[in-house]
């Protein structure tokens, strides 16, 4: 196992930002961390790459515990690198921010001439090789970082929101680098996004965060609901004041409602139809994801589904046709 965590917290002054009580990785998996902003992501991706310890809880690395309060870190984050949403570059040339780490790592130059090379051909940089790293795009910039990242030759690399500040053709061609990392080099690659489709397209597993908590569902078709008291096995409770939903929970007032769209299911709409959250819509989007088709219907809020792309080919739904959605119990999350 390339992580393990176990009880961990991380606590600024009065608010827990981070609250898993158990998650794990494997080794050579891309995964990415999924959630909106506030949940915790950046933070999770800081304690995994040593930049900052825990409040409290264990992070095991390959099978050894991390004791973030020794002096004596410096092997570990040589294997394990994080490439920064805002990454900053020394005020020199490409080549000499490359250099550097190899350099202090004792690497002969012409070694050091040939893995910068290969770095910066892994992500299309070769051209800029003697630019002025403070004159780069930042799009430019952020392949220079991950170059940089990659020239070390780490067991793993952390990215914290790769493409969030980026142009939509270095989003591309930074997807495509995070891909080749992984074929390329065998690295474990783990990335945060809060976009559910990059993260379906371009990660192995998805671990998805909600208020510090890792959460069972993709972060998708999440909405505030007021859930009423009684003893009820389900209780009624209505989204944006629109769409009556049946929830089995014991829990009363505010809270957060997921449905999982990888469990919605579709079918043509019939003239009646009383199933327990079961809903008539239009079908309003469409959209290939990986070896999933996206389906987004309206029924009166919109919702996200997520279907097998062989059993969209079965029945392909198509934008305008009118279905009936319905949400298994088993699909709907009190968070």
């Amino acid at each position: 196992m390339l992580f393990e965590i176990k009880d961990l917290t991380k606590v600024y002054g009065n608010r827990t930002v981070l609250d898993i009580p158990e998650l794990s990785f494997e080794k050579g998996i891309v995964y990415s961390l999924l959630g909106p902003n506030g949940s915790g992501k950046t933070t999770l991706l800081e304690i995994l790459s040593l930049l900052a310890p825990p409040t409290t809880g264990v992070v095991r690395y390959n099978g050894s515990p991390i004791d973030f309060l020794s002096n004596n870190l410096t092997a570990l984050r040589r294997e394990i690198v994080m490439v920064q949403q805002n990454p900053v570059l020394f005020t020199t040339t490409v080549y000499k921010n490359l250099d550097f780490g190899l350099k202090v790592r004792g690497v002969p130059k012409a070694k050091r001439r040939r893995l910068i090379e290969e770095a910066l051909d892994l992500v299309g940089m070769r051209g800029f090789i003697h630019a002025e790293a403070n004159r780069l795009s930042g799009g430019e910039t952020q392949r220079v970082a991950i170059a940089r990242a990659i020239v070390c030759s780490p067991k793993v690399i952390l990215f914290d929101e790769p493409t969030s500040n980026v142009d939509a053709e270095n989003q591309s061609a930074i997807e495509s680098i995070l891909a080749g990392i992984h074929s390329q080099k065998q690295v474990s690659v783990i990335f945060t996004t809060h976009n559910l489709t990059q993260a379906s397209r371009l990660s192995q597993r998805i671990i998805s965060l909600f208020e510090g908590r890792a959460v069972p569902s993709l972060f998708e078709n999440i909405f505030s609901v007021n859930l009423p008291p009684g003893n009820e096995q389900f209780k009624s409770c209505l989204i944006q004041d629109t769409i009556k939903v049946s929830v089995k929970t014991n829990k009363i007032g505010s809270a957060k409602l997921s449905i999982d769209p990888r469990l919605i299911q579709l079918e043509e709409q019939p003239a009646k139809d009383n199933r327990r959250n079961s809903f008539n819509g239009r079908v309003t989007q469409l959209a290939e994801e990986k070896d999933h088709a996206r389906i987004v219907v309206d029924i009166g809020i919109t919702l996200h589904v997520l279907t097998r792309e062989d059993v969209y080919r079965s029945r392909p739904f198509l934008v305008g046709d009118k279905v009936t959605v319905s949400c298994p119990d088993e699909s709907i999350q009190v968070l």
